[in-house]
């Protein structure tokens, strides 16, 4: 059985997405947030990235050929912005702090 074949792989993934645009349609509004509703989505953002770190790091250990292929595919993409998938996870995390720390006190 493949990687994609799995209902739980298949089932986090759909989730991973859906949670993840639902995060960036409401980062459009992010500024009319107010304080509690920042720090809410900062956090909502971090639990996402820390499940696609964790997901990703599975097809990584995974033996499966799809697997593999989809992280070269990321590797791939990222690599034609100029960023490893490490770099990107940095960039992410940073922008975090930095949205932390407009808000003081978080």
């Amino acid at each position: 059985m493949g990687i994609f074949d799995s209902e739980i792989v298949q089932q986090e993934a759909m989730s991973l997405f859906q949670d993840y645009q639902n995060l960036v349609e409401m980062g459009g509004r992010y500024g009319k947030f107010d304080r509690e509703g920042k720090k809410l989505y900062i956090q909502q953002m971090e639990d996402v990235l820390e499940r696609y770190r964790i997901f990703m790091k599975r097809f990584e250990l995974s033996d499966d050929f799809m697997a593999k292929m989809t992280v070269e595919q990321l590797k791939t993409q990222l690599g034609q912005a100029g960023m490893t998938p490490q770099q990107m996870f940095d960039q992410m995390h940073l922008t975090l702090e930095r949205m932390k720390s407009e808000i003081g006190d978080y």
